[in-house]
């Protein structure tokens, strides 16, 4: 007797349950889009905690300094955790890599203006730079407008590099 009434129940709790999950499912898009950093076209997801620097090796965490470049004739993604380690990487590789002068490389660097998961991403090229503490000592931020004491790319790269590292 048990079993007879049982069966029934079971198919009507399956039934709503396969319903409710697809009701459901479209919601757990949304809040899900929610947490989820925006990337520009192009460019790689940074995997925060857990992604290294291509040069140095150090987990990239400070969203405010993190760099990423991507090229090559596999479209190879390249990630930094401080600007300055994208300029030893571009200088040490020049010669290695002659795609990296070709327009279709492109390179992102973080706005030290970003809060928390919103972070705007600038060309370093056409990027402003002021001195501030750094993960990796090159103690230079990016930003989008130029502001008092900013330097632009190469005068930053200058700096960078005759700093050494």
């Amino acid at each position: 007797m048990c079993h007879r009434n049982w069966q029934p129940r079971r198919r009507e709790f399956v039934v709503r349950l396969g319903l409710g999950g697809f009701l459901l499912t479209p919601l757990a898009a949304v809040l899900s889009g929610c947490e989820a950093d925006s990337w520009p076209e192009g460019m790689a997801e940074i995997k925060w905690d857990r992604d290294t620097c291509v040069r140095c090796s150090m987990v990239i965490s400070d969203r405010r300094f993190a760099a990423e470049l991507r090229g090559g004739p596999r479209n190879t993604v390249y990630k930094f955790d401080d600007i300055g380690c994208l300029i030893f990487w571009l200088r040490d590789k020049a010669a290695d890599q002659p795609w990296m002068a070709e327009p279709a490389t492109r390179m992102w660097v973080a706005d030290m203006s970003s809060k928390g998961k919103d972070i705007k991403w600038l060309d370093p090229r056409q990027a402003h730079y002021l001195g501030r503490h750094s993960p990796m000592g090159y103690n230079f931020a990016a930003t989008a407008q130029p502001q008092a004491g900013s330097q632009d790319f190469a005068s930053m790269r200058e700096h960078v590099l005759a700093k050494g590292k």
